[in-house]
């Protein structure tokens, strides 16, 4: 049971007596029962609770103990209550001969009960009645809870019998859970002993094989819910994975199981040893204080970290920014190691509690024998591979490593007596065992099993052991990074990754990879790309490219592991390039020959695309729940298929005059039904660049849209079809060309919710304007909702007729938005010209941060400087947006001089940063009113 008498200087927080002697004076001017009393109490009362509460905040801003500050909240609430308790049974509803129904106790339970009253807690308490209501009870219980809701307290509560209390908790696990952590205020004492009484005898005692079941089933169900990860990037301190919530389950079984009430007393029971004992009190106290200042920087009660207060909380908690690490991942990477432990204790104190229940022939299990196993030093105990008795690590410490590698290839678990022996004997892992051949070799057998690597990797890095075995992966556990398009820790990542390439190797994942679940059995090496895979990331953090680091990372390694020099020197140019798949699949025109020759001239062998690209798909596919989508499967394939063709000596780069013939020739042969004649002019009217950036289905219908606008004459045609595979809606719009067009659009599909992630801009011979936007939902999902499409539509046609101006709607809508929790971030703008990546265009990459209207205001500056676009490319990384467009000037053709490429990137870093400068003198274009509309 908590104990308040620690605290130092209680009456500082809150002197009773003097409360009390407050309160009594108040009722000397005013009747009790008057109006004027209660609102003069209160007032008084409202200047106790403050004074109290920045006592105990200055106190924890002093000494960063969060223990300790719960506890200074719990006695400082404990003591209110009591005054309000004894006050309004001694002065208001005073009894003088009270009958044996008319007695009340008033019982902390919850969080409260256990004295963790954190700043912005609820406070929950039980009115605890001998028997049923009573008129004086629902009196007193009603003044109180006024009192103290006025008094800006979260009060929950339960008014019960003590026959209520026990009915309901062998019903209700919850309400079960409430009444073990319970805890006296004030009242009625015996009823509150009576009530521990009758729950010990007739709830808890013969029912702690259900209690523990129940509690974990909850725990898991939590767990699901929450993401199922201690690695989450902005994780729940509360509820999540490794959490408080995780520890107070221990908390309640143990007190449950061996009535006790401190840690210490399950190092007498043998439960936990001393060191666990401290481990567990360590992880306790840090993430009560971070739960405080969390609770206290945001003024409220929260209990995820999200990436917004992160910083704050570092900063609070003494986390300084050190070379190549800001301090903010250096907090984070010590919460991932706390919640690491707490997942430790979990399993070890489970055992213990299994252990003990076998022994007692208690446990509905079968009980299982330990039995020999053709490994010496090892044995099983039904499905879990554990330690035989006796053993000598240190002598044998490759046996560390050869446990998990049985275990895995007889499916089974680890027996957490083995854990923790493991865990006493980390240092053992040396450069003599990391050298050792059979130790390399089992590792490797282990990562490229097809007996669920991942599982078999997380066990080993949650043991230590990976982090041991190969420092470089020991360097990113827990490695975090502070932005939103990372969900998870380095490690975890990477070990998902290893997860997602052993599913599409199953074929677990052929439906949403068709591609990669084909070519990764073609691949002539699997070591190869699942050595690759683990080490694409194993050097972040460290402040340089990643990339390049970690090639000579997997250099050094590879042959440690037993990989060939073939083998090393692949697995090290695939770490080096990982990211290049998809930097020239999302950021390039794949239409563009240049695109495809620049990255076949990197990637040079057909082994090498196919390794490349099922490594990239288990990156993005591990990067998050909601990062892959069908939209950049389809880029990746597009771009893989080229590829392929040219580096099997296929002709995909072929010469530009004989590529606009062979499209022109296909469209002919796909549109038979037309005459000659109406062929020929209708190819007339597209310039070369249409014929050779689309594929022939894109030609004939477009050619069916601009019939049917042509023989309708609408001045304005829309068309829309979505693609659920690849998750994406295609607009297709055709009208009068006119300055600005791309920039109006992009507002008018912003103001309607779609985001651009890709566009191809055409302008027929005759004026008029062919533009494909490629549209998603905020999800990553096609934008296919009827009601979407109706007001996108209406949003396209309002901005083109000037009665909507999506700018200022856009400007509107930013300044009255909430801040968002992405203002913590900071995202350098850059402008990166290239005029090397493309034949006939000039590419433009902009990034920055993201924000509402990004791309109309880019494509209103392209607009302003006298280029024209002819395709983008738009890509958001969380916070982070990475537009790349392929433009033209006036005359159609690449920007050369070197002081317009200086204009255009001023002009791009002003819009990047949302300052907008006005303009001093409009530079002369034609059609000077529809620019008018184009800037608004």
């Amino acid at each position: 049971m908590i104990s308040m008498e620690n605290l130092r200087n209680r009456r500082q927080i809150v002197d009773r007596k003097a409360v009390i002697a407050g309160l009594d004076g108040i009722a000397t001017e005013h009747a009790p029962d008057s109006a004027g009393f209660r609102a003069e109490a209160l007032q008084y009362l409202k200047t106790i609770l403050a004074h109290g509460r920045t006592v105990v905040e200055q106190r924890f801003k002093e000494d960063g103990d969060g223990s300790v500050a719960m506890r200074g909240f719990t006695f400082l609430t404990d003591q209110v209550i009591r005054c309000i308790f004894d006050f309004t049974v001694g002065r208001i509803y005073r009894l003088t001969n009270p009958t044996s129904g008319e007695r009340l106790s008033v019982i902390a339970v919850g969080g409260y009960g256990r004295g963790e009253l954190a700043p912005y807690s609820d406070v929950d308490l039980l009115f605890l009645f001998p028997y049923k209501q009573t008129p004086w009870g629902e009196q007193v219980v009603e003044f109180m809870l006024y009192m103290l809701w006025d008094l800006g307290l979260k009060v929950g509560h339960a008014t019960r019998s003590i026959d209520d209390c026990i009915r309901l908790a062998k019903a209700d696990i919850t309400i079960r859970t409430s009444i073990l952590e319970m805890r006296y205020i004030t009242g009625n004492r015996p009823l509150e002993r009576q009530l521990r009484s009758r729950f010990m005898k007739e709830i808890v005692e013969g029912s702690g094989l259900d209690f523990v079941e129940a509690k974990l089933a909850e725990r898991d169900e939590r767990h699901a819910r929450l993401g199922d990860s201690r690695y989450l990037v902005e994780p729940n301190i509360k509820e999540g994975k490794g959490g408080l919530r995780d520890l107070h389950t221990l908390f309640w079984i143990a007190k449950y199981l061996y009535r006790a009430d401190e840690v210490s007393e399950l190092v007498a029971r043998g439960v936990l040893t001393a060191a666990e004992r401290r481990r567990f009190l360590k992880a306790e106290d840090f993430l009560k204080t971070v739960r405080c200042q969390l609770h206290l920087i945001v003024d409220r009660a929260e209990e995820r970290l999200t990436f917004d207060v992160q910083p704050e909380l570092a900063r609070r908690l003494g986390y300084k920014d050190h070379a190549g690490t800001l301090g903010v991942e250096r907090f984070m990477k010590h919460y991932y190691l706390v919640a690491k432990d707490v997942g430790d204790l979990t399993r070890i104190f489970c055992a213990a509690f299994e252990a003990e229940q076998q022994g007692r022939g208690r446990f509905r299990m079968p009980r299982f024998r330990f039995t020999k196993v053709p490994v010496e030093g090892l044995t099983v105990d039904g499905k879990r591979v554990d330690m035989a008795e006796k053993v000598s690590l240190k002598a044998d410490p490759v046996l560390m490593i050869r446990l998990f590698h049985f275990a895995q290839s007889r499916d089974l678990d680890i027996h957490p007596n083995a854990l923790r022996i493991i865990r006493r004997n980390l240092k053992l892992i040396d450069n003599s065992v990391r050298e050792n051949p059979e130790a390399n070799r089992m590792f490797l057998e282990m990562l490229t099993s097809k007996k669920d690597p991942e599982t078999t990797l997380r066990r080993l890095s949650e043991a230590g052991v990976l982090g041991r075995f190969v420092p470089d992966f020991g360097r990113v556990v827990a490695q975090t990074q502070h932005d939103m398009y990372h969900v998870y820790t380095v490690d975890e990542h990477t070990i998902r990754a290893i997860g997602v390439l052993a599913r599409i190797e199953s074929g677990v994942l052929g439906e949403d990879h068709p591609l990669s679940n084909d070519i990764i059995h073609k691949v002539l090496s699997r070591r190869v790309l699942y050595v690759a895979v683990l080490l694409h990331d194993i050097a972040k953090g460290r402040g340089g490219d990643h990339s390049v680091i970690g090639a000579e990372v997997a250099e050094t390694l590879c042959p440690r592991l037993g990989l060939t020099a073939a083998e090393t020197e692949t697995v090290a140019w695939l770490v080096r390039y990982h990211l290049v798949f998809s930097h020239f699949a999302f950021k390039r025109d794949i239409a563009d020959p240049k695109t495809v020759e620049n990255f076949v001239n990197i990637v040079q062998s057909p082994e090498r695309l196919r390794l490349l690209l099922v490594l990239t798909v288990a990156d993005i596919r591990a990067v998050g729940p909601k990062v892959w989508n069908g939209w950049k499967g389809q880029l990746l394939r597009e771009l893989y298929y080229v590829a392929e063709s040219v580096l099997s000596g296929g002709h995909a780069i072929k010469g530009r005059e004989a590529r606009i013939r062979a499209s022109k020739e296909a469209f002919r042969e796909a549109m038979s039904d037309w005459t000659a004649e109406e062929l020929d002019r209708y190819i007339a009217r597209h310039y070369d660049p249409y014929w050779l950036s689309l594929e022939t289905q894109a030609h004939v219908r477009h050619a069916h849209i601009i019939r049917r606008a042509d023989r309708e004459r609408a001045p304005l045609t829309l068309e829309n079809r979505s693609d659920s595979f690849r998750s994406i809606t295609e607009i297709t719009l055709y009208t009068a060309d006119h300055p600005g067009l791309f920039a109006r659009i992009a507002g008018a599909i912003a103001i309607a919710g779609a985001n651009i992630v890709g566009a191809k801009i055409f302008t027929t011979a005759d004026g008029l304007a062919l533009d494909s936007f490629l549209i998603q939902n905020d999800e990553g999902g096609a934008f296919d909702h009827p009601g979407q499409l109706a007001r996108l539509s209406a949003a396209i046609e309002q901005t083109l007729n000037g009665t909507r101006r999506p700018r200022q709607e856009l400007a509107d809508r930013r300044n009255s938005a909430l801040p968002s929790r992405t203002r913590v971030f900071t995202v350098e703008p850059v402008v990166l010209i290239d005029n090397n990546a493309s034949l006939a265009h000039t590419v433009i990459e902009v990034n920055g941060r993201d924000r509402l209207g990004l791309l109309a205001e880019l494509t209103l500056a392209f607009f302003d400087l006298s280029l024209s676009i002819s395709s983008a490319h738009i890509e958001t990384f969380g916070e982070r947006a990475v537009d790349v467009f392929y433009v033209k000037d006036l005359f159609g053709l690449k920007i050369t001089n070197q002081g317009k490429l200086k204009l255009i990137e001023k002009r791009l870093l002003t819009a990047l940063t949302g300052t907008v400068e006005k303009k001093k003198k409009a530079s002369p274009k034609p059609a000077a009113g529809k620019e008018t509309q184009a800037a608004e």
